[in-house]
């Protein structure tokens, strides 16, 4: 007797080929940014001799500049349902401003090169993270989310990890490092062309109105505007990574290992993103998010109070737990809490109104670390965290 045995996928065979082919986009694009941005800090602080202030500034600049870009192009995305198209010029955009680093003869150039290249990443942000739970049933949208957040953590940690290697392999070269790092770039707007598939019918024609109208906004619903609030303050305690690369320095660190700290970091990130995700479709999601506000609390303490590498080394581990248990996490929350045809306009919002928090936190954080040194810096992240963690109990027991 012949028995013919069907299963459906399970585990991450279950994901869309899509959600595979975004997040390896995601992986080398990242790999490519975080060669420049593990070094970039280091270069500003000692070659171009720039203040700890002018670094979070330009940093929370730039990512500002993202979060704002993230909102229009989300929006555009809901009303006309192109969501590749807008993802594949962001990428591009990144992709084409990548040799202005090489390029840059003083700090100025590089304001302006971080600033073009956080545009093309404001740019795809939105309609990406949309098309994922386009694509992706709700169920596996925890799980989809994690999978794309671990294959980008591991470009986030890979590109550091060659800094370093190619600044050993170029005797501290940055400009010859920089321009290799144009190469991966450019794989990864090839891979969203040739294997990312668009919904034939991601946004209803009927939906297809100004999103970023009033009456749309009150679509979006009270418990979207609470993700938002929590997300906002957790990003005040957050702040750009660049200052675990100072960190690093400050801890004795040559200029040519900085970077390993945030190797350290995306290792914890990746490791955790997808179980992360995968415990959040299964168990209610505020459980797994607020486990990542104590490991952030617990991340910037030890940051601002132990001493040496091992100080470091644990601070940056937590800090990865952190982001592998809540990044992905707040995206699904987006996703569960918004119509469908409001999604892009919904990721754009929220990685808005993060990105002013970004910028805020990012030039207090330089302003503390110029006056008090790291552990000023530090410790008031562990105070917004906290904050954060307060204000997400008192709102679960009203609920």
């Amino acid at each position: 007797m012949n028995t013919e045995i069907s299963a459906a996928p399970s585990g991450p065979r279950a994901i869309p080929k899509s959600v595979w082919a975004l997040g390896f986009v995601s992986m080398f694009m990242d790999i490519s940014s975080e060669i420049v941005h593990a070094l970039l800090p280091v270069y500003m602080a000692t070659v171009l001799g720039a203040t700890a202030l002018q670094v979070g500034l330009i940093e929370g600049i730039a990512e500002a500049t993202a979060s704002i870009t993230k909102v229009f192009s989300g929006a555009i995305s809901d009303r006309f349902g192109k969501r590749k198209l807008l993802a594949g010029i962001g990428y591009g955009l990144g992709a084409l401003t990548k040799p202005v680093f090489p390029l840059a003869t003083g700090l100025e150039w590089l304001v302006g090169a971080r600033f073009i290249d956080r545009i093309g990443k404001g740019i795809r942000g939105a309609p990406r993270d949309a098309l994922v739970a386009d694509v992706t049933p709700a169920e596996l949208r925890g799980a989809a989310y994690g999978l794309r957040q671990t294959l980008d953590t591991i470009g986030a940690f890979t590109g550091p990890l060659l800094a370093m290697l190619l600044m050993w392999w170029t005797a501290n070269n940055y400009q010859l490092v920089f321009w290799l790092a144009v190469l991966p770039a450019f794989i990864a707007v090839a891979i969203l062309v040739i294997f990312v598939k668009e919904p034939a019918h991601a946004s209803p024609v009927q939906a297809r109105r100004m999103p970023l109208s009033r009456a749309q906004m009150q679509r979006l619903g009270r418990s979207y505007w609470w993700v938002v609030a929590i997300g906002v303050v957790m990003t005040l305690a957050r702040f750009s990574e660049a200052f675990l690369v100072l960190r690093a320095v400050d801890a004795g660190l040559p200029a040519m290992l900085a970077p390993l700290v945030l190797v350290v970091m995306g290792v914890a990130y990746s490791l955790s993103a997808y179980p992360a995700g995968v415990l959040s479709d299964r168990l209610p999601r505020h459980q797994v998010l607020a486990a990542g506000m104590v490991l952030l609390v617990l991340a910037d303490l030890a940051l601002a109070l132990l001493p040496g590498l091992w100080g470091l080394a644990l601070g940056a581990a937590l800090w990865g737990l952190h982001m592998g248990c809540t990044q992905g996490l707040l995206n699904a929350m987006v996703a569960d809490t918004v119509p469908a045809d409001l999604r892009g306009t919904a990721f754009g919002v929220f990685h808005l109104l993060a990105g002013v928090a970004l910028l805020l936190a990012s030039v207090i954080a330089g302003a503390l670390w110029d006056c008090l040194g790291h552990e000023g810096t530090f410790i008031a992240g562990a105070m917004f965290a906290t904050v954060a963690m307060l204000g997400f109990v008192a709102r679960r027991q009203r609920a």
